[in-house]
């Protein structure tokens, strides 16, 4: 039993250590001069699809548009967690079918709930 915890424990270093050693990288290579650090205003620049930026570079976006980016996702997991599901059935037993329909009923009636919110509308 102990063994399963150190197989997560192990995993656990290793992705930490990997997360710190990618955040350190580019301040390393920095310092051996492998990566050039020449700043310049050109570089500083704001600058849309090449284009300098006509009017104000800050807009607020409609909240209506991370709804309808919440609900994509959503059904996107849905069907991450669908397929699996769908493809092994006929070997499950009748209380995976029951538990599959209970998640799919679930993410209906949040969708429901989406469409009449507006969430979906866009405008």
């Amino acid at each position: 039993m102990l063994q399963n915890y150190g197989y997560i424990a192990l995993f656990l270093l290793v992705s930490i250590a990997f997360a710190a050693f990618m955040l350190t990288l580019p301040i390393i290579l920095r310092k051996l001069k492998i990566i050039p650090h020449k700043p310049s205003a050109v570089k500083s620049s704001t600058v849309e699809c090449g284009l300098e930026t006509t009017g104000r570079s800050w807009v607020q976006f409609n909240s209506r548009y991370y709804l309808f980016a919440l609900v994509a996702v959503a059904l996107d997991v849905m069907l991450v967690f669908i397929l699996p599901w769908a493809v092994g059935l006929h070997d499950m037993d009748w209380r995976f079918f029951v538990g599959g329909a209970v998640f799919v009923a679930i993410l209906l009636i949040a969708y429901i709930y989406a469409w009449r919110k507006g969430a979906l509308q866009w405008k």
